[in-house]
């Protein structure tokens, strides 16, 4: 991916919600909810304060994220449907949930 987020912005890939219910239903596509977490694959450089100090971001690439569900641009790269959002919109980080 040759792609360089600017200021607070970071790119997050979906992670897709698996197609079987726990009940062993297949759900279509149709019926799915866009998923709200996704593996990081490229961070801004941070925030700029009202001084000019720029705030590095909390979030790395590999990080797995929940983020609103309403965040962000979709945009697609490579083949790839990403999502660039602001590190604010970020809601945790899923700790050991380091990405693919």
């Amino acid at each position: 991916m040759n792609i360089k987020p600017l200021h607070d912005r970071i790119v997050v890939e979906r992670i897709e919600e698996d197609t079987l219910s726990a009940g062993g239903i297949v759900i279509p596509d149709s019926a799915k909810e866009k998923p709200d977490q996704g593996i990081v694959k490229s961070v801004g450089p941070g925030k700029r304060t009202d001084d000019g100090k720029v705030l590095k971001p909390e979030v790395k690439v590999g990080d797995r994220v929940l983020f609103g569900k309403y965040a962000g641009t979709g945009i697609k790269l490579d083949g790839k449907e990403l999502m660039v959002i602001r590190e604010e919109d970020v809601l945790a980080v899923i700790v050991g949930g380091k990405g693919k």
